[in-house]
């Protein structure tokens, strides 16, 4: 579900007054967004008219916002950014989000061993989300793909391995509901095609994206496996898609020991009762 739907739906549709509480707040959580899209700032006008919001509901939004420290008005340039609450957000997501040490220890060595960028997402309840990133200035990791990033499944490498694994029927919801948006010119968008993909990898158990998610990137991933041969998780890692066309088959060695090693790892552990 996106905010965008969150905002205009309550769970129960008595009494008025929460429905409105509810609405009030998915359209701040909205507002909140829009404010975090600009670098430099953004106007309250453009706020309204990006959310289709008044100008008077605009204002009160944002200086809830102000209240509570997770927006600040740039007096001098009279517009709007985030405030330093956010930070608070951002620290404690990635403590929710941390995987334990000795999976970072491999995801950290597959970035030293491919000298690529290096990845680690994992089921979040019915999301695909990235847990890790193992990055450098000589390798940095594409801008987007930070820990937490939850979006375009379809067009990642790693969102790949992990839709090949859904059953049927989940894979389905979670598709109607993100859709197959162009991510790029390569991104796959027919679902056919989607799906003949999927099957290919959960037969090879590799997926790769060729300049789906960002142009002149390359990723590629595999599945990491937990007790009863269950796909838990899944590494990957990105290149110059050039480079990356050079290096395919010492890469690949690379990112599937690290799935073998991964996969070990997760299996020893003792299940939660």
């Amino acid at each position: 579900m996106t905010l965008e739907q969150s905002a205009g739906e309550t769970a129960d549709p008595q009494p008025a007054r929460p429905t409105g509480i509810l609405q009030s707040v998915g359209r701040a959580l909205l507002v909140l967004e829009t404010v975090a899209e600009y670098r430099d700032g953004v106007s309250a006008k453009e706020v309204a008219q990006r959310l289709g919001l008044t100008l008077p509901t605009t204002y009160h939004l944002l200086s809830t916002l102000i209240d509570n420290g997770y927006v600040v008005h740039l007096h001098r340039e009279r517009r709007y950014g985030l405030g330093y609450r956010v930070r608070l957000l951002d620290q404690a997501l990635h403590r929710q989000l941390a995987v334990p040490a000795d999976v970072a220890v491999v995801v950290r060595a597959l970035h030293e061993r491919a000298d690529a960028a290096a990845y680690y997402a994992v089921y979040r309840n019915d999301e695909i989300v990235l847990a890790h990133v193992e990055d450098s200035a000589r390798r940095p990791r594409i801008q987007l793909l930070d820990v937490g990033f939850h979006r375009a499944a379809h067009a990642t490498a790693f969102g790949k391995v992990m839709l090949a694994a859904m059953e049927p029927a989940v894979r389905a919801q979670y598709l109607a509901e993100t859709g197959l948006p162009p991510i790029t010119p390569q991104t796959i968008t027919d679902a056919d095609v989607l799906e003949s993909q999927l099957a290919h990898t959960r037969e090879v158990s590799i997926a790769m994206e060729l300049e789906e998610f960002h142009s002149g990137i390359a990723c590629l991933a595999s599945p990491v496996r937990a007790a009863g041969g269950v796909v838990a998780a899944a590494v990957a890692i990105s290149l110059p898609a050039a480079e990356f066309l050079t290096r395919r088959w010492d890469v690949e060695r690379a990112v599937r020991q690290s799935a073998t090693t991964l996969s070990r790892t997760l299996q020893g552990r003792p299940t939660r009762g």
